[in-house]
């Protein structure tokens, strides 16, 4: 199968690219930035360089590729994160996900397409009603009057493009492994990523090559639908924030009242650790047949710090 992958040169396409062409695909792969083109060639595929925010490039590119599949994995998030000025931290990432969505699909269509996989998120955005993990049938949270609002609704944006046009969303959970955690784990390590509140709040989590896999199952299946790419565990923070830090070699987190860390963190923060909600992964372990590497993120982050 020839299978375009859009934001080839991020820390999940990169897997995704080198997991595609071990099964014997044939890949095309984009970045934005020139340097990044001999490593994706590395990884045996073709690699191009293209503006998912320009439509004409788009369109070039997925023509010139002709492929059987695209893979819509365009993202545009520091390493540095901003938790309290979430807007600004996503903002170019927003941008991808609503004009650059419909760039992709526009070419989909133009060329013929008809298999289309998309990256979305379930980390701890569900509904905050109900019970505390939720499945592809619950709504996310919109996080309105946050700064991570215009970011939840370009998320629904996406997903509702994606499936109307009959194609599938993987929710990842939060990404961790090399390139994803290497910033949180580094804080977690200087103690500057507290426990706020009872720390109750859940998330879900995924391996970098574990979300890759899923998604090499949804191409090849040409998967339709939204899928929740999470392992087995969803946990509060009041888990796995200590846990991390014992696998880091680091002093168990400090903790911090939500008053006090709400001006200094902002909304978003406190609410990922007091009121996230989990996910559940039964239907694409049953629909896709998947099955993660790293069942749960306490083997994940024992074996990756170790």
């Amino acid at each position: 199968m020839r299978v375009f992958v859009a934001g080839g040169s991020g820390v999940i396409g990169r897997r995704l690219v080198e997991q595609l062409v071990v099964r014997g695909h044939q890949v095309t792969a984009t970045t934005t930035d020139p340097d990044k083109l001999a490593l994706l060639e590395r990884l045996g595929a073709e690699a191009v360089v293209m503006d998912g925010l320009d439509a004409a490039s788009v369109g070039e590119a997925v023509a010139t590729a002709r492929p059987d599949a695209i893979v819509h994995q365009m993202t545009s998030i520091s390493a540095r994160p901003d938790m309290k000025h979430f807007d600004r931290w996503f903002a170019t990432t927003n941008r991808l996900r609503t004009a650059g969505t419909d760039h992709l699909l526009a070419a989909a269509e133009a060329t013929g397409v008809s298999s289309f996989v998309a990256q979305s998120y379930a980390g701890w955005n569900g509904i905050r009603e109900g019970g505390w993990v939720k499945t592809e049938e619950d709504p996310l949270e919109l996080m309105k009057g946050t700064a991570a609002q215009a970011g939840m609704e370009a998320i629904r944006y996406l997903e509702d493009a994606v499936v109307e046009a009959g194609g599938a969303v993987l929710r990842y959970g939060w990404l961790y492994g090399p390139g994803a955690s290497d910033t949180l784990v580094e804080a977690v390590r200087r103690r500057q990523f507290p426990l706020i509140g009872g720390g109750t709040g859940y998330n879900s989590w995924v391996h970098l090559d574990d979300a890759a896999s899923a998604t090499v199952l949804a191409v090849e299946q040409q998967a339709k639908g939204v899928f929740n790419v999470v392992d087995d565990e969803p946990a509060p923070a009041s888990e796995w924030l200590p846990y991390l830090a014992a696998c880091a070699g680091a002093k168990p987190p400090l903790r911090i009242p939500g008053w006090l860390a709400r001006p200094l963190a902002g909304e978003v923060a406190v609410t990922i650790m007091t009121e996230g909600r989990g996910f559940s992964n039964a239907r694409v372990r049953r629909e896709l047949g998947w099955e993660p590497r790293y069942p749960s993120w306490r083997q994940g982050f024992r074996e990756g710090l170790a």
